[in-house]
């Protein structure tokens, strides 16, 4: 992470301490993830993915075990296991779509059916992933966020522009990230929430890109399998 100057002449509105954000809606959504990943067809998936499966259940298992309740503060063990988690799931997926669009150059789908299942299953993991690498990244991370620690933002949200727009005590959680990971995947591009760092411009381009490619392909293959 870039240093950051912590002495500023006044704080924004919104870069005050919070009681943080709870974990299970991110266990939630990481089990989820391991579904999709889980019930690929071998043909879309590595060889080792229900190894690669385990490891994610476990991970997020223990990563459970560590902090159940709020994420009150930042805890770098935990944090750099929450990265390697999204970091799995994240490779794991850019494999599956590899091989999805190897499957569709080689002509090997002919089933839209099956092609719509296994594109939909790479596409909505890729959204859950990338909101992963955003929640874990922004001002360091849930715990981070929680405790203030950070008051350069990594994204700009509607709710920071104005404390008029919202509540004293708002502060993004999981759901923000989520939707920030659903509109990029869905307009390839930024709409109310604007990154500001280097590496939330990246990561939204590589999952633009990425879902630019899946979602065309997938729907250029089955209007003409349907053909």
């Amino acid at each position: 992470m870039r240093a950051r100057d912590y002495h500023l002449p006044s704080m924004p509105h919104w870069h005050k301490v919070g009681q943080g954000e709870p974990r299970w809606p991110v266990s939630f959504v990481v089990i989820v993830v391991i579904g999709l990943q889980y019930s690929l067809p071998s043909h879309f998936a590595l060889k080792s993915q229900r190894w690669i499966c385990l490891l994610e259940a476990m991970l997020a298992l223990a990563l459970f075990a560590w902090n159940p309740g709020r994420i009150k503060g930042h805890r770098q063990g935990r944090w750099i296991l929450g990265i390697a988690l999204s970091a799995i799931m994240t490779l794991s997926n850019i494999a599956s779509t590899v091989h999805l669009i190897r499957e569709l150059l080689n002509g090997g789908i002919t089933s839209p059916n099956n092609l719509l299942a296994a594109g939909g299953s790479i596409w909505l993991t890729n959204i859950i992933a990338f909101s992963l690498w955003y929640w874990e990244f922004d001002r360091g991370g849930p715990g981070a966020r929680a405790q203030a620690r950070d008051p350069y933002p990594d994204f700009l949200f509607p709710q920071m522009q104005s404390n008029q727009l919202a509540p004293s005590d708002w502060a993004p959680n999981f759901f923000d990230y989520l939707y920030i990971s659903f509109t990029n995947a869905s307009a390839f591009s930024p709409t109310d929430t604007l990154p500001l760092s280097r590496w939330a411009k990246t990561l939204m381009t590589i999952q633009s890109t990425t879902s630019l490619v899946t979602v065309g392909l997938v729907i250029a293959r089955a209007v003409n399998i349907l053909k």
